[in-house]
């Protein structure tokens, strides 16, 4: 009798459809399948230090000295230009739609960790310099342990051929190995998603009044994603990295799937890294370097939503915003994406750097939490969408050769 085998990414869309439902139907039994989701998190989350810092140092160390200014130059040309395209999508269609106008300002909802948000931009270029890298490693500070990386892989390059072949070899193996360790938990991604899509659908109240009351904004803010999810990047992909953006969609279909079932860009990145080095055929040395990178640093997804809420709360209080002031909104959406960590709900915690900088209540958070989850989802899987697509355009510009 013939096995029949169900492709992962399939098998991760089955397992979210039927986690809403039984959110939905199940809710007060939800407790039976939501710790399933909570051990998948746990060891996405115990591989995400060691993959990056292996995969950063491997990948420095198989460049080699002398391209890593021209790779790191063009990766953030990339991230810096794209953030700019979805942030300028978003403008746009809050202006044309104004969703804000007439909102219901009676939403109220409590958001921790304001004060990630108090330290200036020098300051938290100062503090990506660890006073100590092991304290940086075990806190998660991922700028730290990028730069960290980013340093010593350099350092590595430096070294005579005896120790610089020595210690490549033991970041390269290093690095494969966290890559095996990743393929076994990638294999309760399925079940992982189901009981993560349960809990939260069982713990958001009355989905379609919720729906209703916030329908414009999340309406506006999906347009947006999806402009810049169907049209920008497919657009890039085709003529910057020239390939064909179906059979890449379909190369990374899992990492996807499981960004916007996870929401943490950070968690999906061993997924992404398989799929964009063995699926799609990008080297070793330019996945390594671009995706870590990209998962701190490149939020397309997240940007965009900033300026679309910032602006929505402006309308909801019946401001009207300067073309000083949008600028202003554009120009701090792109470095509070910069600064977003990888994480559900870090946009959320960013906009409040755009509400004090255009000088808007920080109590209008309430406004957009409820419904915050659900985009959170959505911008999510635009994040790693744009981070693969950087992978590819950079890898093109190398002279490399894809498999789709």
């Amino acid at each position: 009798m013939k096995r029949i085998s169900i492709k992962l990414h399939w098998q991760i869309f089955i397992a979210l459809v039927l986690g809403v439902f039984f959110g939905l139907y199940l809710k007060d039994h939800v407790y039976w399948v939501e710790w399933i989701g909570e051990v998948f998190l746990r060891g996405l989350k115990m591989i995400i230090i060691p993959i990056i810092f292996t995969s950063i140092i491997s990948a420095i160390t198989n460049i080699g000295s002398g391209n890593i200014g021209r790779l790191g130059l063009k990766t953030i040309i990339y991230y810096i230009s794209t953030s700019i395209l979805a942030i300028l999508t978003g403008l746009i269609l809050v202006n044309l739609i104004r969703p804000g106008t007439g909102a219901d300002l009676g939403l109220t909802g409590n958001v921790e960790g304001f004060a990630l948000v108090e330290k200036s931009l020098g300051q938290t270029f100062i503090e990506m310099i660890p006073v100590n890298i092991f304290k940086a490693l075990v806190e998660g500070k991922m700028l730290s342990i990028i730069l960290f990386a980013f340093l010593f892989g350099f350092v590595i390059t430096k070294l005579n051929n005896k120790h610089k072949a020595m210690l490549t070899d033991f970041f390269n193996a290093s690095f494969e190995a966290m890559m095996k360790l990743t393929m076994i938990i990638i294999k309760l991604a399925p079940l992982g998603i189901f009981g993560i899509i349960a809990g939260v659908v069982a713990q958001t109240e009355n989905l379609a009044e919720l729906a209703l009351r916030m329908g414009e904004y999340m309406i506006t803010v999906l347009i947006g994603l999806s402009i810049h999810c169907l049209i920008t990047l497919p657009l890039i992909q085709l003529l910057l990295a020239k390939v064909n953006p179906l059979k890449h969609f379909q190369a990374v279909s899992t990492p996807l799937l499981t960004a916007f079932s996870t929401s943490s860009t950070m968690a999906t990145l061993p997924l992404t890294l398989d799929a964009v080095e063995h699926k799609d055929g990008v080297s070793r040395k330019i996945t390594g370097f671009t995706l870590p990178l990209g998962a701190t640093i490149n939020m397309d997804g997240t940007a965009l939503y900033e300026c679309v809420a910032a602006v929505f709360i402006a309308q909801a209080y019946g401001l009207e915003l300067s073309i000083f002031q949008q600028a202003l909104v554009v120009i701090t959406a792109l470095l509070a994406s910069i600064g977003a960590a990888g994480v559900p709900m870090a946009g959320m915690v960013m906009i409040t750097i755009i509400l004090s900088a255009i000088g808007l209540p920080l109590e209008a958070i309430g406004l957009i939490i409820s419904v915050d989850r659900i985009l959170d989802m959505f911008r999510t899987a635009t994040n790693v969408w744009s981070d693969t697509t950087g992978a590819l355009v950079v890898a093109r510009t190398e002279g490399e050769v894809f498999k789709v």
